[in-house]
């Protein structure tokens, strides 16, 4: 199906203008689609897509408004049954695996208990009785539960199973108290992490050991997970990209399921006292600090399932407030050991962060390239003027062969500004060389690469960007850019994306939270576009520039941010830099002959330069699709 899909779409783009009419009718009756209004209505909104984005842009619009997928979208129940089954075969294949592993390492799970449902508790038992992986232990800490029945059903599963153990405490101390507990319990080198009425994947302990097998250095193992209803249903998959440490302050990647060198675990001290309901964010973000980054490995596999009822914070983050209370709590006690002046606040979404300007706030030269286009360059200079806090900037106006005479009038105009500064360039037009040599005359010692038609939205977004870019490791940062309706046109870029990178969640109106809120926190991709980039103009020269040989139009600022990705610097998204993106107004589509061409080259640079990289882009998941932006699961995965 998904070759017949290809194949329409191939022809359909391959007819252009005279395919219109027929393309509107087949998505009109189409179950694809789900637009609201009148017919008329309908083609006024296909045929505004088509005139911005093409055939393509239709066709990808179709697709992220509907949810509709060749195989069902985010249909978990599907994708579980197809991809995370377990067979006899499976079974018996994976314990030929244990067997000839070089190590059996000892994996301990603490469980504090305390009055839960006796119907949950004895799937979560049940759901570690029946690992297949054998070499484990549960250590269990009854928090002097008062609910009829849990001491016996502890005490007969210690009967059933030598591999369980129980403490029961005399008086209740709460979750970090009865944790530790637990940890004291465990005899295992690994320590992982489960609540009372919570599930883990039949398979989870033999992919934490082969984790810990192939990756002999790592000291902390997470996974992917799901959520489990009331009645049992499995629901809402949240596949994590690998460590992504900017997610990570946004929100608490690593749960469920969290696994731990139980050494480190201890020279921390365990859990803490006060953060309960947070007390396994507090533990991670204290753990991370013992570690380096590549000590800590994602497992992209649901391995644990989070219970989803009245009273947990897998049904709503409401039903624990004191929970994000002490979350924002560990988070600022985060940031003042790492010595980073950061505001720290808690949303619906995650937790939000505004990093300090310093004292002697750097210059940033913003380079905007253009060619005539006096309307769309003067609204871009007039915002940045007018709606910028931050004052320490120039404006570079890259003039590349403008000819009309009111661009000309104009730019003679502006550059009286003592911000502005407008250069004449008279090569051909190269992307990468234009602002190559723009870069080459600032004098700022960050950099922000800004595309004529952009716009600003919110005062703060310059600071946001600079707070940001002057953080340890930071690369590249990019910003919200939306359409004039208030849809998004870039919130990160996902490599691999349609063969060589796109845009995540493209088209999704910017109030929508996204998948799993990514599109309202910070967040790190492997790249960001360069229609509004930020870096420091030293690592802009350290990786050589954008590629002005290969790259002259498409995809430098992809190749940009993975060389910077190569160097051991993260690119980090923010949404709190806010600005429109007339996207492509001046330059035009890909739509004669020499430009496919041109572009079809540099895909296929990109393509031998990244291929790795566009294989797994480790800021994404191997579970998530590579056809479309919406983050809807892959068909089959990629793992």
């Amino acid at each position: 199906m998904m070759k017949v899909k290809q194949t329409l779409y191939d022809y359909l783009q391959s007819l252009k203008f005279l395919v219109l009419p027929f393309w509107c009718a087949v998505v009109l009756f189409s179950s694809a689609l789900r637009l609201s209004g009148s017919i008329p209505t309908l083609f006024r909104k296909i045929y505004a897509i088509y005139q911005r984005d093409g055939l393509k842009g239709v066709y990808l619009r179709v697709c992220t408004i509907s949810g509709a997928r060749v195989m069902g979208g985010t249909n978990l129940k599907k994708w579980l049954s197809l991809y995370d089954g377990l067979s006899n075969a499976d079974i018996q294949k994976y314990k030929k695996q244990i067997a000839n592993q070089k190590t059996s390492p000892l994996v301990s799970i603490v469980m504090p208990v305390y009055n839960p449902k006796l119907e949950w508790l004895r799937e979560a038992l049940d759901s570690v009785r029946n690992q297949i992986y054998p070499h484990w232990e549960l250590c269990i800490v009854d928090d002097a539960s008062t609910k009829k029945g849990i001491r016996e059903t502890l005490e007969q599963y210690t009967n059933l199973d030598p591999r369980i153990k129980v403490h029961f405490c005399e008086k209740n101390g709460h979750i970090s108290v009865a944790s530790n507990i637990g940890i004291e319990m465990a005899s295992g080198e690994w320590i992982a992490l489960l609540d009372h009425d919570d599930i883990l994947s039949a398979h989870a302990l033999f992919w934490v050991s082969e984790g810990i097998n192939h990756q002999p250095n790592a000291l902390m193992f997470y996974s992917d997970e799901a959520k489990i209803a009331a009645d049992g249903a499995k629901y809402h998959a949240y596949f994590k990209p690998d460590w992504n440490i900017d997610l990570f302050l946004s929100h608490n990647m690593v749960s469920h399921l969290g696994v731990y060198k139980a050494s480190v675990m201890r020279d921390i001290g365990g859990f803490r006292v006060g953060y309960e309901g947070a007390q396994d964010y507090d533990l991670a973000l204290r753990f991370i600090e013992k570690i380096s980054p590549k000590q800590i490995h994602h497992i992209p596999r649901i391995l644990y399932y989070w219970r989803a009822h009245d009273q947990s914070t897998a049904s709503s983050g409401d039903a624990k407030s004191y929970a994000s209370v002490a979350a924002e709590k560990a988070l600022k006690e985060y940031f003042e050991r790492q010595q980073v002046n950061v505001k720290v606040w808690a949303t619906q979404y995650g937790f939000a962060r505004s990093y300090a300007i310093p004292d002697n706030p750097p210059l940033v030269s913003l380079i905007i390239p253009t060619r005539n286009a006096h309307h769309l360059v003067k609204q871009c200079i007039d915002s940045i003027l007018n709606k910028t806090d931050y004052q320490h900037y120039e404006i570079i106006l890259v003039d590349n062969n403008s000819d009309n005479p009111e661009a000309l009038s104009y730019f003679e105009s502006i550059s009286n500004n003592p911000k502005i500064r407008v250069i004449r360039d008279e090569q051909d037009f190269n992307y990468s060389a234009i602002n190559n040599d723009a870069v080459a005359n600032a004098s700022g010692q960050l950099i922000c690469l800004v595309n004529n038609d952009i716009e600003v939205i919110n005062s703060s977004w310059l600071s946001e960007m600079v707070g940001l870019v002057l953080q340890p490791n930071v690369g590249a940062v990019g910003a919200k850019l939306l359409y004039p309706d208030d849809r998004l046109q870039h919130a990160g870029v996902v490599v691999g994306l349609g063969g060589v990178a796109g845009h995540s969640h493209k088209y999704l109106h910017e109030s929508l939270p996204g998948y799993f809120c990514r599109t309202q926190i910070i967040s790190a991709y492997s790249a960001v576009t360069g229609a509004c980039l930020m870096v420091k103009k030293a690592h802009f020269e350290e990786v050589g520039r954008l590629d002005a040989t290969n790259l002259k139009i498409a995809f430098n600022d992809i190749d940009f941010c993975l060389k910077l990705c190569e160097k051991g610097y993260r690119n980090v998204w923010t949404p709190y830099a806010k600005l429109y993106h007339h996207e492509s107004a001046t330059r035009g589509a890909e739509d004669t002959p020499e430009k496919v061409s041109r572009f079809n080259a540099e895909a296929e640079y990109m393509k031998l330069r990244w291929g790795d990289w566009l294989e797994h882009d480790p800021a994404y998941s191997p579970n998530l699709t590579l056809h479309y932006e919406d983050f809807s699961y892959a068909w089959p995965p990629r793992v």
